[in-house]
């Protein structure tokens, strides 16, 4: 996977690129979609709608972790929210047989693991929004829940859970 941690936020496309094409352009690949660590699913489609479980920002590298305004700065936040992205992006692919299946991300719910005190949050998810919408183009426009946390699984510094319909 190519490491979407200085990944550019948004670049110009041809009209009509596919998501495919937009991630070559930005010189990402998907990752493979993250493994259940419990009881659960990647996701579960209920007609056109895809809820997606929670991603953490973990790569080939292993887990991001941190919290945000103790140990990490914005930029490492930013770049672990892309790399959360990414994820998300590979779930939505696998649910809807093709990341240009799906027709729209309705919301984007994101955790920040965050020390007392940081209220940046936003500005962290921000770099996952800016990547969905970079990858989806118009379908990535979405509403979005920023955050903070104590505590993440494995002590990853962002988690993404979201939303969308496929068509």
């Amino acid at each position: 996977m190519t490491d979407a941690s200085s990944a550019p936020a948004s670049q110009p496309t041809a009209p009509g690129a596919t998501p495919a094409q937009r991630l070559t352009e930005l010189g990402l690949t998907l990752p493979p979609v993250p493994e259940p660590r419990g009881r659960y699913r990647p996701f579960r489609l209920a007609g056109t709608v895809i809820v997606t479980a929670g991603v953490l920002s973990s790569d080939a590298d292993g887990v991001r972790a941190g919290r945000l305004g103790d140990d990490l700065g914005l930029a490492e936040g930013a770049a672990a929210a892309r790399v959360a992205a990414l994820a998300l992006l590979a779930v939505l692919e696998r649910a809807a047989g093709g990341l240009d299946r799906v027709t729209q991300l309705l919301l984007v719910q994101g955790f920040v693991r965050s020390a007392a005190g940081f209220t940046q949050q936003p500005q962290v998810i921000d770099a996952a929004s800016e990547l969905l919408g970079a990858v989806l183009g118009d379908a990535g426009l979405h509403a979005r829940v920023a955050i903070g946390a104590a505590e993440l699984p494995l002590g990853a510094a962002v988690e993404l859970q979201g939303w969308a319909t496929t068509g």
